[in-house]
């Protein structure tokens, strides 16, 4: 095994075994409750200063704000440890901080599994002139600056992996883009992989790979 293989290999060994460890976590919690997380999701809870998370992520988790991510058909383990981020210093958002320090672990279970069920609609790349570039980075990433297949965790069609890695299929590109930055800059510290990897990739190549995804099905 080459150095660049072991170092890859690390590396989604650590996020393995820490989202693992988060979801045998969560196994302790009561059975999820997906009508009763249909209704957080959608209503709120203004007695615990819930705001509605239809309204930045859409209807479903289909968000048509292209900052906001599109939460439909994502992992309920994977959402479940980002919303316990948001209550530490590897995330930094004032709204979802607010948010996830006001749900209870019942609330979490019921509303991930909620969303986990949806169905993502489709989305389109903005840019055909970076289409094919991120593509190739995609399926066989950049073997001169050591940057490994997305497809390799993320899998070929971007639906990820349950409770490893997140479906990337359909999202926006701003917030693909935003996110790899903020792994790039510091600006987000919880995926260790994550944050080598952006640091050996330029801005062109993070918005090809973003685009190349927004069109995945």
């Amino acid at each position: 095994m080459n150095q660049k293989s072991f170092l890859n290999s690390i590396l989604i060994a650590m996020l393995a075994f820490s989202t693992l460890a988060y979801a045998a976590e969560e196994k302790t919690l009561v059975k999820a409750d997906p009508v009763k997380g249909e209704a957080l999701y959608t209503n709120g809870d203004a007695t615990r200063n819930i705001i509605a998370c239809v309204s930045c992520h859409g209807a479903a988790g289909n968000s048509t704000i292209s900052q906001n991510p599109k939460l439909a058909g994502q992992h309920a383990a994977y959402l479940a440890k980002q919303l316990g981020n948001f209550t530490e210093p590897s995330r930094n958002n004032a709204v979802m901080t607010m948010t996830a320090k006001a749900l209870s672990p019942e609330d979490i279970k019921n509303v991930t599994a909620y969303l986990s069920t949806q169905v993502t609609k489709s989305g389109a790349a903005k840019n055909s002139d970076l289409v094919e570039k991120g593509k190739k980075i995609y399926r066989s990433g950049i073997a001169s600056i050591n940057v490994p297949a997305c497809a390799g965790c993320h899998g070929p069609n971007g639906s990820g992996i349950p409770a490893l890695f997140p479906r990337l299929a359909a999202q926006h590109q701003d917030y693909t883009v935003a996110q790899l930055t903020n792994f790039r800059s510091g600006a987000r510290t919880n995926s260790p992989e994550m944050i080598a990897i952006s640091h050996r990739m330029s801005d062109e190549e993070i918005k090809a790979v973003a685009d190349y995804v927004a069109g995945l099905k």
